[in-house]
C-alpha cells in the first residue's frame, strides 16, 4: 500500500516538533497533528541539556538555539539548602561541557516551542495540521491510518508525542510501571518587575516544615515549587494570599507579576512498552518524572533523537525494520534510570529535612546512605550509559566510553580556524581512526561505503576548549553513531574489522 506520509506525529509540543525536524532532515515525509491552534503560552519545562543543543547543531541550528536559551550567569549554581536557605552542598554551573555546549541552560518553553516550530516550517516540507484532534487510528502490517476530525492520513509509522495523558497510549492498552513517587506540589511562575534582581540558582530547600524548590529560570522569570502537606487542598494552595506568603522570603508583592499557579501531581513512571507494531511512544507519553533533575523534556528529546536516525536508515532501505526494536531496548532503561535518580533526589530532600528536624529536637541524626548522597547535584552520580541495543554491550562500564556520548571539544585546524568537532564528524556515523592505521578489509570498506561512515582523526587539530574523548588519547579505532553515542571500540577481543562487522549486524544492515 502506498502511504501519503512516512511518519505521522501526534502532538506538537517541543518533543513532537523536534521529532518532525529530525525526521524531515533524515529525508522522511512527515505530518504532525496537534489539537491546539497555537503554542501553549504558560511555562512548564525550564532546563535544556547540552546534548539537545548538540542534536540541533547537526541541523545547523546549534548557535540559533543557544541564543534562545539563557546563558549561564555569574555565580549560577544548583544545590541543596536548609530551612533558612543556607547552602549545604551542590555545584556551580559551567558554560561549556562534554557536548560542546553548556551542560544545562534555562529556557522559556513557549519561546522554545515557537523557535522549533518556526524553523520546522522554514526549513522543511513537513505538513502541520493545527487545531485538529485525532479521533482514532488503526494499523496493519504495512501502514498506519490516522483519522482526525478533519481528514484521514496514512503513514508507514506513527509517533505518539501526545503527553502524559496520551490517548494513543491508552488506545493501545499500554499501562504504567510505577517507580515510587506520587505527591502533589504547588508550582508558581512569576515575571520579575524591571530592576528587580533575584539570585539565578536552583535550590532544593529541605525544610522540615515544607519541602520547596526555587529555580532561577530564564530572565526575567523565576519559579517556586512547594510540596503540599497532608490535608492541604488544591483550592487552599491556589489562594493568592498564601502564594504571597510562600514566596515572601524572596520577593514582596510589588516586585513581580504572577504568571502561573497550578497544583501538579509529581509522578514517577515509565510506560510498560514503547512500541506496538508501527506505533511508537515518545516524551511524556512514555515516561513521567518528578522535576528535581530537570530531565522530563530532555528525556523526550533523547527519545526522538534516538528514533529519528533509525527510522531514516529503515526508510532508505539500508537496514531491516528489526533495527527499530532497539528504540525501546535503549531508551526505556535509560529513561527509567533518570526517573529513579530523580526519585532518589526527592528522597534525599526528605532525608535532609528529617535531619534538620532531629537536630531541632535534640535527637540523633538519621544515617545518610551513600546512594542518596551521591544523587545530589555534583555528588558523584553521572548520567547513565546505553546498556543495550546498537552498542558493544560487553564494553559498557561506568568508566569506559562505549554507550556514552562522545566528547565534543572546540578545536582549531592548522590554519587557525576554530570549530566544534562534530562539524568534522558529519551528520552520520563516524570512524575514529589514526591516519596511517592498519588497512581495513574489503568487507569493512563495503560497510563504510554503504553507511557513508566518515573517518575522523585528530591529526592537525588542537583543542581550544573542552577535552578530547579518551578514545582519541588511547589511539583506539572507534565507531560513533549519528546521535553521537559511542557504539564501541577495538580491544583485545575485537579488532577493527570485527568492530565494523558487529555494527553491521546490530544495525541489521541489508
Amino acid at each position: 500500500m502506498k502511504t501519503e506520509f512516512d511518519v505521522v506525529i501526534v502532538g506538537m509540543g517541543p518533543v513532537g516538533a523536534a521529532a518532525a525536524m529530525f525526521l524531515s532532515h533524515e529525508g522522511l515525509k512527515v505530518a504532525v497533528v496537534e489539537k491546539s491552534a497555537d503554542v501553549y503560552e504558560l511555562p512548564r519545562a525550564v532546563a535544556l541539556d547540552g546534548e539537545v543543543i548538540r542534536a540541533f547543531q547537526k541541523l545547523g541550528l546549534g548557535h540559533k538555539l543557544a541564543s534562545v536559551v539563557q546563558q549561564v550567569r555569574p555565580g549560577e549554581r544548583a544545590g541543596f539548602a536548609n530551612s533558612a536557605r543556607e547552602w549545604l552542598f551542590g555545584q556551580q554551573l559551567v558554560s561549556f561541557g562534554r557536548n560542546g555546549w553548556a551542560p544545562t541552560s534555562m529556557f522559556d518553553q513557549p519561546e522554545l516551542e515557537r523557535f522549533i516550530r518556526d524553523e520546522l516550517l522554514a526549513t522543511t516540507d513537513c505538513q502541520v495540521f493545527l487545531a485538529e484532534e485525532v479521533l482514532e487510528f488503526s494499523q496493519t502490517d504495512e501502514s498506519v491510518k490516522v483519522v482526525t476530525d478533519k481528514r484521514s492520513l496514512t503513514a508507514d509509522w506513527m509517533i505518539a508525542c501526545d503527553g502524559a495523558a496520551s490517548p494513543v497510549r491508552k488506545s493501545l492498552g499500554i499501562g504504567w510501571q510505577d517507580l515510587g513517587y506520587d505527591h502533589e506540589w504547588l508550582v508558581i511562575d512569576v515575571t520579575l518587575n524591571e530592576g528587580v534582581e533575584l539570585q539565578p540558582e536552583t535550590l532544593q530547600i529541605c525544610s522540615p516544615d515544607r519541602l520547596a524548590t526555587y529555580v532561577g529560570t530564564k530572565d526575567p522569570f523565576r519559579r517556586w515549587e512547594f510540596k503540599l502537606r497532608d490535608g492541604e487542598t488544591r483550592e487552599q494552595m491556589l489562594d493568592d494570599r498564601l502564594i504571597e506568603d510562600l514566596i515572601s522570603p524572596w520577593l514582596s508583592p510589588g516586585q513581580y507579576e504572577l504568571r502561573r499557579k497550578a497544583v501538579y501531581q509529581f509522578h514517577a513512571a515509565t510506560a510498560e512498552q514503547w512500541r506496538t507494531g508501527r506505533v511508537f511512544l515518545a516524551g511524556d507519553a512514555a515516561h513521567q518524572t518528578p522535576p528535581f533533575l530537570g530531565q522530563g523534556l530532555n528525556a523526550g528529546m533523547r527519545d526522538v533523537i534516538n528514533l529519528s536516525w533509525k527510522l531514516g536508515l529503515v526508510h532508505r532501505d539500508m537496514c531491516a525494520p528489526a533495527l527499530l526494536d532497539s528504540y525501546e531496548a535503549e531508551r526505556l532503561p535509560h529513561a527509567q534510570d533518570l526517573v529513579e535518580w530523580a526519585v532518589t533526589l526527592g528522597q534525599l530532600m526528605e532525608h535532609l529535612a528529617e535531619t534538620e528536624r532531629a537536630v531541632r529536637a535534640g535527637e540523633p541524626e538519621p544515617e545518610l546512605p551513600q546512594q542518596k548522597q551521591a544523587s545530589g547535584y555534583g555528588q558523584g552520580r553521572e548520567a547513565p550509559p546505553l546498556r543495550e541495543g546498537v552498542i558493544v554491550r560487553e564494553q559498557v562500564s561506568n568508566t569506559g566510553s562505549t554507550g556514552y556520548l562522545f566528547c565534543q571539544p572546540v578545536v582549531s585546524d592548522n590554519r587557525g580556524i576554530a570549530f566544534r568537532l562534530d562539524e568534522r564528524m558529519g551528520a552520520g556515523f563516524s570512524l575514529i581512526r589514526k591516519e596511517g592505521a592498519t588497512p581495513l578489509n574489503e568487507d569493512s570498506l563495503t560497510v563504510l561505503k554503504k553507511l557513508g561512515i566518515n573517518q575522523v582523526s585528530m591529526e592537525g587539530l588542537t583543542v581550544d576548549q573542552g577535552r578530547i574523548d579518551p578514545l582519541f588519547e588511547r589511539g583506539s579505532v572507534a565507531l560513533v553513531r549519528p546521535d553521537r553515542y559511542v557504539f564501541g571500540h577495538d580491544d583485545n577481543d575485537l579488532n577493527p574489522d570485527a568492530l565494523i562487522a558487529s555494527l553491521a549486524a546490530k544495525l541489521h544492515l541489508r
